[in-house]
């Protein structure tokens, strides 16, 4: 009886921050589209939006508001099964990346240790890869399903684009992996408060996972598969209403998770600088403090995202595959081998 007890509790946990963490990077989404806009009004010396609500803060409710208005259209002559599915696949995949996340510090609720963490698996790592690569499906099975040949161009772009910065991405985390010697995402963050954040001992590596971020989110200046002037609209050119909505979505989502991460990867994750949390003790309020700590870290990656797509023009592909295959691999690899012969070298001392 008591274990089903447990267990019950356990689910009710899960759940609780299952929905807390969705609604969180729903929010962040629809909200960061505004802030994209203020950000490039700022610096074109523009207002941007100040009409719906205070200051334009409803402009993403009108947004989402015209979209669930626009009318449902899905061509005659598309699979019409794949056509649903790819912007549903590409929300999904955007979502399930923070399950592994540790969002804050565990916290005491009459008496249960509750991890602000949805799974604490042993190959968290792993399995971030392994979800952020069934992304591609997305943007393919939405660019081949809607029978468009612009749509298919722009869908192979982006696969070839994400496959290429996937392995540079992975690379520069090996030496990371090397130095914490744990794919657990709770032990990466645990190793940085201890001994400092994985930035300071592997500055190239982060700067190689941020130019494969921005990359495998599409953001500028590696924003082919959306290249509008190009590619008519890019993959989702035949899509309307919430369909559309779903692949927009999916993009912002993708750059919050993607900011999370980093921040848990390098900067330490819900870590306050030159402050012992576990002074603290467990109670809710410092769970609440550690994750605004990882929120205000992320949201200045987010910031950066949006200050470089207006800053920096747009790659030429065959620029932007050279960047990929000719300078992050390498780097990458190099970056590897120095990082290896180090430790070894610390070892023999």
């Amino acid at each position: 009886m008591y274990l089903l007890q447990f267990d019950l509790w356990l689910i009710l946990e899960k759940f609780i921050l299952i929905g807390a963490i969705v609604t969180v990077a729903l929010v962040v989404a629809m909200y960061s589209t505004y802030a994209e806009r203020k950000v490039a009004a700022f610096l074109q010396d523009r207002v941007g939006p100040d009409r719906a609500g205070p200051f334009g803060i409803l402009q993403p409710m009108a947004d989402g508001l015209k979209l669930f208005m626009k009318e449902e259209i899905i061509p005659l002559t598309s699979s019409k099964f794949l056509f649903i599915l790819g912007p549903m696949l590409a929300m999904v995949t955007a979502m399930m990346t923070s399950a592994v996340i540790p969002w804050g510090t565990t916290i005491d609720i009459a008496g249960r240790q509750v991890p602000l963490q949805i799974a604490d698996i042993n190959i968290g790592i792993l399995y971030i890869f392994g979800v952020v690569s069934l992304g591609v499906y997305g943007i393919m099975i939405g660019g081949w399903a809607s029978n468009n040949k612009f749509s298919l161009i722009s869908s192979v772009r982006g696969a070839a684009q994400m496959v290429s910065y996937e392995l540079a991405m992975g690379l520069s985390l090996i030496a990371v992996l090397m130095i914490v010697g744990s794919l657990r995402m709770s032990v990466i963050v645990d190793y940085q408060i201890q001994h400092g954040w994985n930035f300071l001992y592997q500055p190239l590596g982060f700067i190689i996972f941020f130019v494969c971020a921005m990359a495998e989110c599409n953001r500028t200046p590696f924003d082919l598969p959306e290249a509008e002037n190009e590619l008519n609209f890019g993959y989702h050119q035949e899509y309307s209403s919430m369909k559309l909505g779903f692949y927009l979505f999916a993009e912002y989502i993708n750059m919050f998770i993607s900011s999370v991460v980093m921040a848990t990867l390098f900067f330490g994750g819900y870590d306050i600088p030159f402050v012992n949390e576990a002074a603290w003790g467990n109670a809710w309020w410092v769970g609440l403090v550690s994750f605004a700590v990882l929120m205000a870290k992320a949201f200045f990656f987010i910031f950066l995202f949006m200050w470089i797509r207006w800053t920096i023009p747009r790659f030429r592909y065959d620029q932007l595959m050279n960047l990929g295959w000719k300078k992050l691999i390498p780097l990458s690899l190099a970056n590897m081998l120095i990082t290896a012969v180090v430790i070894l070298l610390l070892m023999k001392k």
